[in-house]
């Protein structure tokens, strides 16, 4: 009576058969895709979102320059609110906490701030949700596409497929892009996990039951894309720095009209 084959011989049976056929066996086993790195899925979600860019900015238009317009009357109204209330305190110095529930109770201080808070959460909350519409469409659309991948991970070499290896229908992939809200709201501490070793997957990688792989063995990003990286840091320094210096001027013009009416 001959054994049956254990699983271990039926692999390497297939191998064989594979080898002969002049197809690399390791190209078809979807233990053996290389898992994309996180800095890899930064550079092509990046990608993708300066893709949607001009699109958002084209439909959320008219609500942000409501949005902008509204904020800048706000500002004005605080920078000459601020004078008023600093002659206050050095004329009659309170108590920290006195000092807040005071401001807090002027009335002119009080619509300012209920103004710049409306325009600041309109400012966005118009982009976000212009944006994740957008996505929804982009990678759903693409991720189930032929390409398997969004123009961003295209660039990258990389590709979403199901855990074994296969091809996503438009159903796994909204499945997949509704899962990556979680790891958003974790405050991007799901995205991080696709940087644990072996398999480098995201929460919503888990969840969907889906995987990002590249399709190359070099896990290193090209020289372009550690540039496209080096002017995301450049540009959120420059608008850190551009929103200190406003806040610092809004200060001191306050203060220069408080020292001016002594």
């Amino acid at each position: 009576m001959q054994t049956p084959a254990t699983d271990e011989e039926c692999a390497a049976r297939k191998s064989a058969a594979l080898l002969l056929a002049g197809l690399d066996p390791k190209s078809l086993m979807p233990d053996a895709l290389e898992p994309a790195s996180l800095k890899q899925r930064y550079a092509a979600w990046s990608l993708d979102a300066a893709c949607l860019l001009p699109l958002l900015l084209l439909l959320a238009n008219s609500r942000l320059q409501h949005a902008f317009a509204s904020a800048s009357a706000a500002t004005r109204s605080l920078t000459q609110a601020l004078p008023r209330l600093m002659e206050g305190l050095l004329a009659n110095p309170q108590p920290t906490v006195a000092m807040a529930q005071a401001w807090l109770a002027d009335p002119v201080l009080a619509a300012a701030v209920g103004r710049l808070q409306v325009a600041l959460n309109d400012m966005l909350l118009t982009p976000l949700v212009i944006y994740v519409v957008l996505a929804l469409v982009w990678s759903v659309g693409f991720e189930s596409s032929p390409w398997q991948a969004t123009p961003g991970k295209r660039a990258l070499g990389l590709r979403v497929t199901d855990s074994e290896g296969q091809k996503l229908t438009t159903g796994h992939a909204l499945q997949r892009f509704l899962a990556s809200s979680l790891s958003w709201l974790t405050l991007n501490i799901g995205h991080a996990m696709a940087a644990l070793p072996p398999k480098h997957l995201a929460l919503h990688d888990r969840i969907s039951d889906t995987r990002v792989s590249r399709e190359h063995g070099d896990a290193s990003l090209p020289a372009w894309a550690w540039g496209w990286l080096v002017v995301q840091g450049a540009a959120a320094l420059a608008a850190f720095l551009w929103l200190f210096i406003q806040l610092q001027t809004v200060m001191n013009a306050a203060m220069q009209q408080v020292m001016g009416g002594l």
